[in-house]
């Protein structure tokens, strides 16, 4: 073509999560029975929305509203909803305006990096989200920035490698943070986030926070939302009822806006949110119908604490069993539902493998790794040997090597003997061949 019409970010747009499922596939028509635990989806590991939530849902169904346009940030008497809710934390106040749904938190995220200038930068953590970090990389055309979160104080922010980065890089426009945090399970406490806030403060930035387990906390954690500790700050968090009711086939997600009226430029950013969101007209309205229902019912908060207790018995059984492979490093996750394993420093190398009796699923994985990170290398052998599809820790934008696992299997037989093979297929993996 006589133009060059990709976007210099293009390359940046990669979701190792989703990608390798279509590898997973190749070794599924090869005869490989896959154990997905690739994705955080509750219900397609079994878990049901309670039936009083879908007879809500049933309810609004019928009734017209449903299928007609709403607002374009959203159903406004929902807006109201959640800004009460918002409200009754203490802390920054807002009302229905400071509230935007989008379909689904990939489809804010895409907006909110597309809204920005590309010389403003987010630095999030690493190991980082596939969604944010690509979608940070691609507007700005350059790998993301990242401060370190460090496993041996539970995978914690390093607060000093954050400030100093902040501090010195004046591309540095908002910090992102992910409480609790996907992929590692870990829970900010509220002191945590305040020290956080001051980095902020200090360097005159904004604060951007994923909340969407923030109700899936557990092992003793506790944390708050970000409305509550920003004070005057300008930021942003994103909510949604994917993984809450569980409902993430309803790809609905929304914005709570801190302190837009006092910061003129911010302002103006939210605006350019909401003039993109009216060139598609709104987002879906069945669900928004459906939030203050649900969340304003008062067995909900029952519905809340069975699933903290749920993924809680999970994380415990998990790390109970993998805790006996001295080769890996495995803190015990505190909130959402996923659980990062990493390798040891010098464990892995290239010339490690899992017996693979069947000749063409062998060849398979032979070809696939070659030329790749050396965790995912692992992993496409895990895929092969016992079927068990996670993801590589090195597709979550660090150098770190391990890899991500979910906590959602619903069938107990089943979860425990994923986790017994994940034992059996790390030891005889890394005892394959001499560490380097």
């Amino acid at each position: 073509m006589r133009r060059q019409i990709v976007h210099e970010g293009a390359e940046q747009l990669t979701y190792e999560i989703r990608e390798i499922v279509a590898v997973a596939h190749e070794f599924e028509k090869l005869g490989v029975n896959i154990i997905w635990e690739n994705i955080g989806d509750p219900i397609q590991k079994g878990e049901r929305m309670p039936a009083w939530i879908k007879d809500i849902v049933a309810g609004l169904a019928m009734q017209d509203c449903s299928y007609s346009y709403c607002d374009t940030q959203g159903v406004r008497t929902t807006r109201r909803f959640l800004a009460d809710e918002v409200n009754k934390r203490g802390g920054c106040q807002v009302t229905a305006d400071d509230i935007i749904f989008f379909n689904g938190l990939g489809d804010a995220v895409a907006r909110i990096f597309g809204a920005l200038r590309r010389e403003a930068r987010v630095i999030g953590p690493s190991p980082a989200y596939s969604t944010y970090s690509s979608a940070e990389a691609a507007h700005s055309g350059y790998e993301h920035l990242t401060y370190q979160l460090d496993p041996t104080h539970r995978w914690m922010p390093d607060l000093g490698d954050l400030e100093n980065k902040v501090k010195y890089n004046d591309s540095i426009a908002g910090i992102l943070l992910i409480n609790p945090d996907n992929p590692t399970g870990t829970v900010y406490p509220r002191e945590f986030l305040q020290k956080i806030v001051r980095i902020a403060k200090d360097n005159r930035v904004f604060i951007m926070c994923d909340e969407i387990y923030i109700h899936i906390v557990y092992n003793g954690a506790a944390t708050c939302h970000l409305s509550e500790v920003i004070e005057d700050l300008p930021g942003i968090s994103l909510r949604g009822i994917s993984k809450e009711f569980p409902w993430p086939g309803s790809r609905c997600g929304w914005l709570e806006v801190f302190n837009q009226n006092k910061y003129p430029a911010f302002q103006r950013y939210i605006s350019s949110l909401i003039n993109a969101k009216r060139l598609e007209v709104c987002s879906t309205s069945l669900p928004q119908y459906v939030i203050p229902q649900v969340i304003g019912d008062p067995r909900y908060r029952d519905h809340l604490e069975k699933r903290r207790r749920l993924f809680e018995a999970r994380a415990n059984e998990a790390c109970d069993i993998l805790e006996q492979v001295d080769e890996i490093y495995v803190n015990r996750p505190q909130g959402a539902f996923y659980l990062s394993v990493l390798f040891n420093e010098g464990v892995l190398n290239f010339q490690q493998e899992l017996q693979i009796q069947n000749h063409a699923i062998r060849r398979a994985v032979e070809e696939k790794v070659q030329n790749v990170a050396i965790d995912k290398r692992f992993v496409y052998y895990l895929l092969g040997a016992t079927g068990i599809c996670v993801v590589p820790l090195s597709g979550f934008c660090t150098g770190r090597h391990g890899f991500r696992v979910t906590l959602l299997e619903t069938d107990d037989g089943k979860r425990r003997w994923t986790w017994e093979t994940l034992v059996r297929a790390i030891k005889e993996y890394v005892h394959s061949a001499p560490s380097e």
